[in-house]
């Protein structure tokens, strides 16, 4: 590595962590403003139906926009340590931080934050990613940050994750998160037609849908913690052992999926129990038929010509 300014060459100038990811972020404004559209509608809904339809709606939007987001967070697996370690190569500086791991169904991110941030006349704020989803290349972008003259606690974690190393860890992840991206997709098919069919005078197999899309949101869940099972190697900086543990987007995955169970269960359920209740609260309601089978005799208008011209036999013929 060269030096720059008489320094090694990291970035030049202070690389800040960022935010969101942009395909998380449009998916959350795309879920958003579906909903807002909703709101401005439902005043022109009347009655107790305005209701139902805003518990309906607002409870669909939210098991697919989860179900959608969770496969770009980074969430799934999270971890992080305050330790005191080197920063530099070939320097024995020691800087004081707090390194933070974050595992997703696509790659990893690795933050690393000075406490306080300004130490060694530098702004210690970083923030790595690195993806092993379907058409990257993992050891590739390693070799990049390597280029880079990334800190060595982000090198170290992120060596750990190679496609070579003896630790196996890319394997096990990279396997247990196309699995859990492949049954996520699954289920959000099977929830949009679940919509359309609770939509239409099925609710039978709109909640057999909907019990499916359950099905493949907790298989996800049981997919990637299927790699829990696996001794996973050390990972330790400095005096300190870096761990992780479930983060917010198993836990949330998890319970959207129980959730879509039970309101599958409760579909078929009121189907075959209390169908007229079922019907009421999708709004497929009977009442304008059944007042009309059960009100009085129809109005039945005559023409007082119809019996003067009933009877004639009108035939019509034609000569060549």
């Amino acid at each position: 590595m060269t030096l720059w300014n008489g320094e090694l060459s990291f970035y030049p100038q202070p690389r800040h962590a960022p935010g969101f990811s942009v395909p998380l972020l449009i998916v959350i404004l795309v879920f958003l403003a579906l909903a807002a559209s909703f709101l401005l509608i439902l005043p022109g809904i009347r009655g107790h139906s305005r209701w139902f339809w805003l518990v309906r709606v607002l409870l669909s939007l939210f098991i697919g926009a989860e179900i959608v987001a969770v496969n770009f967070s980074a969430q799934w697996s999270v971890g992080g340590i305050n330790t005191n370690t080197s920063y530099k190569a070939f320097s024995a500086a020691r800087v004081s931080a707090h390194l933070g791991l974050h595992i997703g169904l696509e790659g990893i991110n690795i933050t690393l934050t000075g406490t306080p941030v300004h130490q060694l006349n530098e702004t210690i704020d970083y923030n790595e990613h690195f993806k092993w989803r379907l058409g990257e290349n993992y050891a590739e972008e390693y070799w990049e940050a390597l280029e880079k003259g990334l800190p060595d606690p982000v090198l170290y974690v992120a060596e750990k994750f190679t496609p070579s190393s003896p630790c196996g860890l890319y394997r096990q992840y990279r396997l247990a998160g196309h699995f859990a991206s492949a049954a996520l997709w699954v289920a959000f098919c099977f929830w949009l037609l679940s919509n359309a069919l609770l939509s239409m005078p099925v609710p039978l197999h709109g909640g057999l849908a909907l019990l499916t899309a359950g099905a493949f949101a907790l298989f996800s869940t049981f997919a990637f913690a299927s790699i829990s099972s696996v001794p996973l190697c050390p990972l330790r900086l400095g005096s300190s052992t870096l761990t992780t543990h479930y983060g917010a987007a198993f836990w949330v995955t998890l319970a959207t999926g129980i959730l879509c169970l039970l309101l599958g269960v409760a579909v078929v359920s009121l189907h075959y129990s209390r169908p007229s209740a079922l019907r009421t609260f999708l709004d497929q309601s009977v009442k304008n038929y059944g007042s009309q089978v059960k009100g009085s005799l129809p109005l039945i208008l005559s023409n007082p010509l119809h019996k003067q011209f009933g009877a004639l036999d009108l035939t019509t013929s034609t000569n060549l």
